[in-house]
């Protein structure tokens, strides 16, 4: 299992900016493939975008790709996700896990257990 924190959720404004980051203590936390996954209110859980072990490719669904980054700094035991040009409908609470190898570049990534998810962060994007 790995202990992830996500912070940086917020009330924001259509068109605005946040920063979102996933950290740990784990000295591990180089190994693994990261993934961030938000869900909405009366939805499914769903994926937003990946990153692997290294940080050398990432991945993101169609609805937030060219609008958000994710990044890593293994040195700090800590992902990012930079969310730009927000929409209402990002609206959300945010999860980062770790991911499964064998997923990351699929449109479904699967975290490696329940054990490797945070405890989410809340996002609103006003209109």
């Amino acid at each position: 299992q790995v202990q992830l924190v996500e912070s940086g959720g917020g009330l924001v404004q259509a068109g605005g900016s946040l920063k979102l980051s996933c950290a740990t203590s784990e000295r591990t936390f180089s190994w693994y493939d990261m993934g961030w996954f938000r869900q909405a209110p009366g939805k499914e859980r769903e994926f937003v975008g990946t990153i692997t072990s290294s940080g050398s490719a990432t991945y993101y669904a169609d609805v937030v790709k060219g609008r958000f980054t994710i990044s890593r700094d293994n040195a700090k035991k800590t992902m990012y996700l930079q969310m730009n040009s927000l929409k209402p409908e990002d609206t959300a609470v945010y999860y980062c896990a770790a991911v499964r190898p064998d997923t990351i570049a699929t449109s479904l990534p699967r975290a490696l257990g329940d054990d490797y998810w945070g405890q989410g962060t809340q996002v609103t994007v006003s209109s």
